[in-house]
């Protein structure tokens, strides 16, 4: 299982890098997660976006999904589609307006995940966590049936206990990570301690924070992770188009 950061900054685009999107590849299979903005651009960067097998949203903020218009467009544009005529484009019903712009016509079509469910999708083996923010999101813990492989991503949260029991024992997991451990007041995103106290406390084996603030010093945002961690588990920030292989 690979994965590829196309966007990953939190709320807005800023320095010529998108907001929350990643690729992750198994076997030949394309999946994208969130479709934030700049999405489309990174991604063409990266692959054929007619090559994309699914897309699957965590939730509906503009930072998450203001690109699935231009994909959309970008399918319906283009009559050549290596891998199948529609594109699924797979969402929780719980905000049904949104859910429903997901179809649009000979280009993309709208999948209901059941969040209490198992997602069966390719190569992937898919299950839910509904978080703790202002809108329905859902964090995604996604398995490679082939290996066994595990990535959880928290998709958008303030950190509470509960979640530490998802991320158990993930090869790779990807946090929220919109504040500075010095952030007070109410917080809808995790602090950088915050996310190294949850990799810790789910024995995870590596830590990717992501959906980061735009401003500040990213060095900064590893050092006060890696004090809530053993020294042994390491600690990334994320960046256009960084790759790791899971």
């Amino acid at each position: 299982m690979k994965l590829t950061v196309l966007g990953y900054l939190g709320g807005f685009p800023d320095h010529g890098d998108g907001t929350s999107s990643y690729l992750i590849e198994s076997a030949g299979f394309k999946l994208l997660v969130d479709c934030g903005s700049g999405a489309l651009l990174s991604l063409e960067q990266v692959v054929d976006p007619l090559s994309l097998d699914a897309v699957l949203l965590t939730h509906y903020h503009n930072d998450h999904i203001a690109d699935v218009g231009v994909l959309q467009y970008y399918w319906q544009l283009h009559p050549e589609r290596p891998n199948k005529d529609v594109l699924p484009i797979y969402g929780h019903t719980l905000d049904q307006e949104h859910f429903n712009s997901l179809d649009w016509p000979n280009s993309t079509q709208k999948v209901a995940y059941d969040p209490s469910g198992v997602l069966d999708l390719g190569p992937f083996s898919i299950t839910f966590s509904k978080t703790e923010h202002p809108v329905p999101a859902f964090a995604t813990r996604i398995v490679e049936k082939a290996t066994g492989k595990v990535l959880v991503f928290t998709a958008d949260t303030r950190y509470f206990e509960d979640i530490t029991g998802f991320c158990q024992d993930a090869d790779l997991l990807m946090t929220d990570t919109n504040f500075f451990a010095d952030k007070q007041g109410q917080k809808w995103h995790m602090t950088s301690a915050e996310s190294g106290k949850l990799a810790r406390d789910a024995k995870v084996k590596s830590l990717l924070m992501t959906h980061l603030p735009a401003k500040g010093d990213m060095n900064q945002l590893i050092y006060e992770a890696q004090r809530e961690l053993p020294e042994n588990v390491p600690v990334e920030v994320a960046s256009t188009h960084l790759e790791i292989e899971i």
